[in-house]
């Protein structure tokens, strides 16, 4: 139920508020100088962050941006859903006060830094994969100071608000890569059909052409799957037939 202090708009960027003030404060000794959050639906990614990416107009501050993909919020846990938070808040922590190399490129210092916060460097995002490189994700430490942290009670209500436009969306760890990060679970079927979404593998999403034929004249037609259609020559129902796409 909607809190009814609260607007959807006013609830959603108070809990991201609330959770960078928290992670602040137990994994980066409340180093960071703060953020200015931003909801984007960018392909690929779950967040990415951008230095003093706004301004004030009469030029008396200056803020970065973090941004978080709201299109996987019902399709992950919350936990793995602030892992991202945490990620960018790493990338904020190193270019304020660390030192970065080339754009996107993430070096043995953000990796140290990573790990120093719970979560473990991957190219794969599984065990074994490259801590440094262009396009990196991660993974959380088991009882890490991440994961430990995260078990705070006030952190199980963050997220309240997931987006139900966005029915499907790459559900494979490889799908998802960019300078945020990349990679999750396999997302809870049972929970995601309660709330009218689905997901869809990477390479599942082309358009798939159904061949139909008459069976009484063998006229031919191409449609989507699961087409009702009749011949109105012979008044019969056509059959559906997968078209070829390659010799047998």
């Amino acid at each position: 139920m909607l809190n009814e202090l609260q607007e959807p708009t006013e609830e959603i960027y108070t809990e991201l508020r609330k959770a960078y003030k928290f992670f602040n404060e137990r994994l980066f000794d409340n180093q960071l100088p703060g953020c200015m959050f931003t909801l984007q639906r960018k392909q690929n990614t779950f967040g990415f962050y951008s230095k003093s990416r706004f301004v004030r107009r009469d030029a008396s501050g200056k803020a970065d941006e973090i941004a978080l993909n709201p299109a996987f919020f019902a399709f992950r846990s919350v936990e793995k859903t602030l892992s991202t938070l945490v990620h960018e808040m790493v990338h904020q922590w190193q270019k304020n006060f660390g030192k970065p190399t080339r754009s996107g490129y993430h070096n043995k210092e953000w990796a140290a830094k990573m790990e120093s916060v719970g979560l473990m460097p991957s190219h794969t995002g599984e065990p074994g994969g490259r801590r440094v490189g262009q396009q990196m994700t991660h993974y959380i430490i088991d009882a890490g100071p991440f994961q430990t942290v995260c078990a705070a009670p006030e952190l199980a209500v963050m997220i309240s608000w997931v987006d139900v436009a966005a029915k499907k969306v790459p559900a494979s760890l490889t799908a998802v890569q960019a300078q945020g990060e990349g990679g999750d679970d396999p997302p809870n079927l049972a929970a995601l059909t309660e709330l009218g979404l689905s997901t869809v593998e990477p390479g599942t999403e082309k358009k798939v052409k159904i061949k139909y034929t008459c069976p009484a004249c063998e006229v031919n037609v191409w449609g989507k799957p699961e087409l009702h259609i009749r011949c109105g020559d012979c008044d019969v129902e056509f059959v559906d037939k997968p078209k070829k796409t390659e010799k047998d």
